[in-house]
């Protein structure tokens, strides 16, 4: 099973397979933009054969202007991944925070900052943000089925009570992960 975190933006999405991160840096506008990122992600998703996908669910925080854009886009790639039949794990942002730094209302500097603690990987620049989140939510899913190579704490994991799992669940079943 392969995994893949996804921070969805519309100038800078954030993916993280295998601890690797990159991310999709459209440089076009409207429609066009929602299909590039769709495809991009897409193809990441094909070419590295990605069994699950979780995803960062909506920020109800987000500015109002922002907040209609960003729904498209989200819902171009969850549509795009059900029709491929990839299963896709929401995780709420809190959930995220908490997973990161044991606590919901962590700020993004917070998170790179006690993930670079941890791990000593440093996630810096423009998309810095983005690849972090991506990587926290794929370490979520490899902490879920027992592949992390990190140690959380039992308040860390608290974050994964309000996150249905089932769609992993399914393909838990079907596959070996101590392989």
């Amino acid at each position: 099973m392969r995994l893949m975190g996804l921070d969805l933006s519309l100038t800078s999405t954030g993916i993280s397979i295998n601890g690797v991160t990159s991310v999709v840096r459209p440089k076009t506008r409207g429609a066009e933009r929602l299909s590039d990122v769709t495809k991009e992600v897409l193809h990441q998703c094909l070419e590295n054969e990605i069994s699950c996908v979780v995803i960062e669910g909506y920020s109800f925080a987000s500015r109002s202007g922002q907040a209609f854009s960003i729904g498209e886009l989200g819902g171009c790639v969850r549509m795009t991944l059900f029709e491929c039949n990839i299963p896709i794990i929401e995780v709420p942002p809190t959930c995220r925070a908490k997973f990161a730094t044991g606590r919901g209302n962590a700020s993004k500097g917070e998170v790179i900052s006690a993930i670079s603690a941890k791990t000593g990987i440093i996630f810096s620049g423009a998309s810095g943000n983005d690849e972090c989140d991506a990587w926290v939510l794929e370490q979520m899913a490899l902490t879920k089925v027992g592949l992390s190579a990190y140690q959380w704490t039992k308040e860390q994991l608290s974050a994964f009570e309000k996150i249905d799992w089932s769609p992993m669940q399914n393909l838990m079943e079907k596959n070996d992960f101590a392989k």
